[in-house]
């Protein structure tokens, strides 16, 4: 007999607002004991280093978390040109020194235009990419490094918000990219381009998928929120189930196809798309899940929530 989870049965997505120096893990785990949730899960790690969006899914939105993850992520970062660290980012140790005075906010639009759009990007040694079941930051830790496969990812805006010159010389970027990018990599891979080492010396998420900085809260306000001790209060924070699938089209079934659907069968739907997955609601507006349209032009249930 499966134990029964301990906690409130908490549904929706919370869009936190990550500090700094805290594992994802962490903030996760503060977050669930805030809301007493029974279950929770988050949508991608964010380096201790780096702040912001960091969506939560609680409950029945863990079902759809992977759409999350599979998402275009936004960040503001700062880049240090002429100084390079073992870890990329300013946690590491210095490892390499090479003088950026000559670099010019033209020659920095042309490198960055360069890294815009499809690249090829190497993973860094201090990331949670495994090499035989070990964590690749830990064999980095011991000093060991080992080949790692570039990989295809799309860098959609690479913009300079501001320029710092000098013998180390700072970059404030805006970034739009696809998942699997490592920031950390593409300020290497600038600096690179650029003739001089370079690590990130601050992250900032800014969007992830539909959710922005505007829609983020911090663990001080639920913190405060938890205080008032009324769940209601809490749970105002929570965004819809249905937003992280916003790019999905949008059925509304009636109420026999909503009833056969939720018994696990497909159903034929009018006007409905020839293929690919869609978001599903009952006759209500009630958002039941996703479904996939198959050949005969029927959807199928796919990931239903538990009403």
């Amino acid at each position: 007999m499966a134990r029964k989870r301990r906690g409130r049965a908490v549904n929706g997505v919370l869009v936190l607002d990550k500090p700094h120096g805290m594992s994802s893990n962490h903030a996760l785990q503060r977050a669930k004991r805030l809301f007493d949730a029974a279950k929770a899960g988050h949508t991608g790690s964010l380096d201790p280093l780096a702040t912001g969006v960091l969506p939560l899914c609680f409950g029945e939105a863990t079902k759809f978390s992977q759409y999350l993850l599979d998402a275009d992520k936004g960040y503001r970062s700062t880049f240090v040109l002429g100084v390079g660290t073992d870890t990329a980012d300013a946690e590491g140790e210095e490892n390499a020194r090479g003088s950026a005075a000559a670099i010019t906010e033209t020659a920095l639009h042309t490198a960055m235009a360069a890294l815009t759009g499809e690249i090829d990007q190497v993973p860094p040694m201090y990331s949670a990419l495994k090499r035989d079941g070990q964590p690749l930051y830990k064999l980095a830790r011991q000093g060991i490094e080992v080949e790692r496969k570039a990989r295809r990812v799309t860098i959609n805006r690479f913009d300079l918000l501001s320029f710092t010159p000098g013998e180390v010389a700072e970059v404030t970027v805006d970034i739009l990219c696809t998942k699997g990018t490592y920031v950390r990599s593409l300020a290497e891979d600038l600096g690179a381009a650029l003739g001089v080492p370079a690590h990130v010396s601050a992250l900032r998420r800014t969007q992830a998928g539909p959710f922005t900085l505007a829609d983020a809260v911090t663990l001080e306000t639920l913190t405060d929120a938890a205080e008032q001790g009324d769940n209601s209060v809490l749970d105002a924070h929570l965004r819809s189930i249905e937003l992280v699938l916003d790019h999905l089209p949008r059925l509304v079934l009636g109420e026999s196809a909503g009833y056969y659907l939720l018994q696990g069968q497909a159903v034929l739907v009018p006007n409905a798309p020839h293929n690919g997955m869609v978001r599903l609601a009952n006759a209500n507006g009630q958002f039941l899940g996703v479904g996939e349209m198959m050949d005969d032009g029927r959807v199928a249930p796919r990931r239903i929530i538990a009403n």
